[in-house]
């Protein structure tokens, strides 16, 4: 059995997966904020649930707004702020009695897509994550790129490639930078550019209602949001060259992105053909805490 945890801001979640892959436990309780002991035995808890419901024990992997610094072990980078500077894989393992694989939660998304996802099969997975913010995630081979710091994929920071003079010098970042592609590329940005053009702050269901009724300050802010996304991808295919991009996150439901981004992409490729496919998340919001799982890799790979 495989447990995976995603551990996020406002909830914590397990899955228990059996040897095929199948959901045989599930539970969400709330993450304790600010607390980073009552954290540690919320985790505790959970898996003492499944544990006891399964009848089975399991691996466990765990999905984090953040990362474990390969300098110091301890946790940077989490939006989660009390886990920082923390040393969480050390606690957990002893708490727990057993060792426990801690991944950035865009990496576990790329893991569970890769593992058996819309990038199943594939040898590079690019995996990004269009909502509240927008990261990303890497799987090589099925297994998370962590990189030699721990930041392997960390898109969101990076400045808007190929940015237009109109977009210059966009808005600020939570780590202080302007025009990043967290800012330009998540669902709050595209809310960010209608709310610019339009002055009416709208959620982004609404504003693609909108676009398909044929208003014309959506459909502007749409055409700019694949432009700015496309480019980020771009930017992406020309470093990394993956075999499949695979998007999750809210912005991912919008079916007409998955026909508009090539062609979008293409001018800023630097090949004559490009048609990488990108894919919706298969297992959607449940693929980071699938990815936990999988953090283990499958029985039997």
């Amino acid at each position: 059995m495989r447990l995976g945890i995603d551990w996020g801001g406002t909830k914590m979640e397990i899955i228990a997966l059996n040897d095929q892959g199948e959901e045989i436990y599930r539970e969400r309780i709330p993450t304790p904020k600010d607390d980073y002991i009552g954290c540690i035995e919320a985790v505790a808890t959970l898996v003492a649930n499944a544990e006891t419901k399964t009848g089975q024990v399991g691996t466990l992997g765990i999905g984090i707004p953040g990362s474990i610094s390969p300098a110091t072990g301890l946790v940077k980078n989490a939006n989660s702020t009390w886990m920082n500077g923390q040393p969480l894989d050390k606690d957990l393992s002893a708490r727990l009695e057993r060792e426990v694989r801690i991944q950035n939660d865009a990496n576990c998304l790329a893991v569970s897509e890769a593992t058996d996802g819309a990038g199943a099969g594939q040898y590079i997975v690019h995996a990004i994550i269009i909502g509240t913010g927008s990261g990303s995630g890497i799987a090589i081979n099925g297994k998370a790129h962590r990189g030699a710091n721990g930041i392997g994929g960390e898109w969101g920071g990076i400045g808007l490639p190929w940015l237009k003079q109109e977009e210059f010098p966009g808005p600020p970042s939570w780590i202080g930078h302007n025009g990043v592609i967290d800012m330009y590329c998540s669902g709050t940005g595209f809310q960010w550019d209608y709310h610019q053009r339009s002055g009416t702050a709208l959620k982004g269901s609404e504003i693609i209602a909108l676009k398909r009724s044929g208003d014309a300050i959506a459909t502007a802010t749409y055409d700019a949001y694949v432009s700015r996304l496309a480019r980020a991808l771009a930017m992406s295919a020309n470093l990394l060259d993956p075999d499949v991009f695979v998007l999750g996150g809210g912005m991912s439901n919008i079916d007409e992105l998955y026909d508009d981004l090539i062609p979008a992409m293409q001018p800023y490729v630097f090949s004559d053909i490009y048609e990488t496919p990108i894919r919706k998340a298969a297992h959607g919001d449940s693929s980071g805490v699938r990815g936990a799982a999988w953090l283990w890799g499958k029985p039997g790979q």
